[in-house]
């Protein structure tokens, strides 16, 4: 009896091979050049259960994204950390994530809401509460560091993490923070108490 070739799993587990094929795709070829139909066959789960667990292509990107929000792998993740003082915490933002073979991408939500530019879609309505959802996390943070005007503080960094990103995205450098953490550390030191 011959050795038989087995496929790659199916069955248990297709939501988190959906996600998983669909993160690989959009990393690699952005969402709107990526078909339901290709994350199917990279998942690899039939069109049937790929509709199962994600109705449109929208509910796919949502569940791509929230998966990213809550692995922690976004810039944002490192805000909630812990085991990391609130300094360094803001400054990890400009820290972007190295990729792994694939391109620099930036921020996600980003990206997200540039592909669904209507701001009443719920893709970008996501991406909108993330973008929010960090400012109040930086926000807190300078609060917590003794910050007088925290608000301002917050808009203002998390607009260098976000240019970073995008600039990072767009020249392909993933050390590109560096330009906006030295312009954070600047601001902070600005508008920080002596020795926060």
């Amino acid at each position: 009896m011959g050795a038989t070739r087995t496929s790659p799993a199916r069955g248990r587990g297709g939501r988190e091979r959906i996600l998983a094929a669909a993160a690989r795709l959009f990393a690699i070829q952005g969402i709107n050049a990526t078909g339901m139909e290709q994350v199917a066959e990279a998942a690899p789960v039939s069109k049937r259960t790929l509709y199962a667990h994600f109705r449109t292509k929208g509910d796919l990107v949502i569940g791509h994204l929230e998966d990213l929000a809550s692995s922690g792998a976004t810039l944002e993740g490192v805000l909630t950390r812990d085991d990391v003082p609130p300094r360094e915490r803001i400054l990890a933002l400009f820290d972007l994530p190295a990729p792994d073979g694939a391109p620099v991408r930036g921020c996600p939500f980003i990206d997200a809401a540039a592909e669904y530019p209507d701001p009443g879609s719920a893709v970008h309505s996501y991406a909108r509460e993330q973008k929010l959802r960090m400012v109040r996390l930086v926000t807190e943070l300078v609060t917590e560091l003794g910050c007088e005007r925290p608000a301002a503080l917050a808009e203002q960094l998390v607009t260098l993490a976000d240019g970073a990103a995008s600039r990072a995205m767009v020249l392909g450098d993933a050390d590109y923070g560096r330009h906006a953490r030295a312009a954070a550390e600047t601001l902070l030191a600005h508008a920080l108490p002596a020795g926060a």
